[in-house]
């Protein structure tokens, strides 16, 4: 047996069968739904074909192909990066101190989901070659930067054991947080809230009561109840938070038409209805065990709406679908007293330039203790009742 292992870098995904990508990325998928819908090559693809990525955008495919005996084993999402924008882990703060020292920041790489702060494994690897795919692929991209003399690679979102293992093998690890919310087994929202104190469980009532009082409907639709129609209202929603949050939207038109063709069923859309028009809505990707919340616009303020498409309405269908959690996306203390606790998220980075790369490590221990105690603070300060009374419903 042949077991030299070739790797092989891919300018479009278009380029490997479908099924090699989907081997590594979603084997579970054969099974039913993937566990994470934004490595399959379905959605990677798409942003490619609705030029979403590439050319003039700053987001370069280079995916990584690992290849053993003529059979892929393992294959990671990479792109030369022209920017730093649409990661969600910032290190704008990197790339001007090494700017100011004369060095030349970009163009760098990351293996990352495009404009997508979800954890998920970001080395795809065949089940049972996990290891060695792995391996296989951070040499690769080491390589790959080291010899372009590229300042920096980065994995961003990556799983926990993913971010041991690439500690192990040399790369720098950061740790950062966002908010999630965890499904405990509960069989309604009023489950849910019995666990919260007094005075957040009335808040939360109060907003969800005046939300869906705002004069109009609240649609929530998947699969194929979602029409072109609701993509258009979408669209319009998405431009207007695309132009203030980020100047201009990082997606395009075509792209949610590709998730209308090929992603539907993975997706659940609400949408708020008033006066005959579609006035809001927000867009959630639904894995395997796991709603993971993106996008949401409006064309109308209402008190709390916001909230309620975005949050409860999340919490809603993860409960009633039977999912572990919702990942509600970057930042946002907000979502702390609706009952999103804050977690850890994890990254790996390789540095060229080792007076840069102690002076990154040195920052990255000291960021690390800091959001290890925020993390618990924030945790102390959630919305869940605490000591004996925990779970049990107190005197409102």
């Amino acid at each position: 047996m042949n077991d030299q292992i070739e790797i092989t870098m891919l300018s479009r995904l278009a380029d490997l069968p479908q099924a090699d990508w989907d081997a590594c990325a979603c084997p579970e998928s054969v099974t039913g739904r993937p566990t994470d819908p934004f490595t399959t090559y379905r959605f990677l693809h798409a942003l490619e074909e609705s030029r979403s990525v590439g050319p003039g955008t700053g987001w370069e495919p280079r995916h990584l192909v690992a290849r053993q005996g003529g059979q892929v084993i393992a294959v990671a999402p990479l792109y030369a990066k022209g920017h730093s924008q649409g990661e969600y882990i910032f290190d704008h703060s990197w790339a001007q101190a090494w700017e100011r020292a004369g060095g030349r920041y970009y163009p760098k790489l990351q293996v990352a989901v495009p404009f997508t702060p979800a954890t998920g494994r970001r080395f795809l690897c065949r089940p049972g070659q996990e290891a060695t795919g792995r391996a296989a692929l951070v040499q690769g991209m080491v390589q790959i930067a080291a010899e372009n003399r590229l300042s920096s690679a980065h994995i961003t979102f990556c799983t926990p054991e993913e971010a041991e293992a690439g500690a192990e093998m040399g790369l720098l690890h950061r740790v950062t947080q966002q908010f999630h919310w965890e499904n405990r087994d509960y069989g309604s929202f009023d489950d849910f809230l019995t666990t919260l104190s007094s005075r957040k469980r009335k808040t939360i009532r109060r907003e969800r009561a005046q939300a869906q009082g705002f004069g109009g409907t609240i649609h929530a639709l998947t699969g194929d109840a979602i029409q072109p129609e609701h993509w258009d209202a979408f669209w319009r929603f998405y431009q207007d938070t695309g132009a203030r949050k980020w100047g201009r939207p990082y997606l395009t038109r075509a792209f949610f038409d590709a998730m209308q063709a090929t992603m539907r069923h993975d997706i659940l859309l609400v949408l708020a209805r008033r006066a005959g028009q579609w006035v809001a809505g927000a867009l959630n990707f639904i894995g395997r065990d796991t709603l993971y919340g993106r996008y949401w616009g409006a064309i109308e303020d209402h008190p709390f709406l916001h909230f309620e498409l975005c949050y409860y309405q999340a919490i809603d269908h993860a409960i009633m679908a039977g999912l572990a959690r919702v990942e509600a996306g970057a930042q946002g203390e907000h979502k702390l007293a609706r009952g999103y606790l804050p977690v850890p998220v994890h990254s790996l980075h390789w540095i060229g330039d080792a007076g840069f790369r102690e002076a990154v490590a040195r920052y990255l221990r000291q960021e690390r203790a800091a959001t290890d105690e925020e993390i618990e603070i924030l945790t102390a300060y959630g919305p869940f009742r605490r000591g004996p009374l925990q779970g049990k419903e107190e005197a409102e």
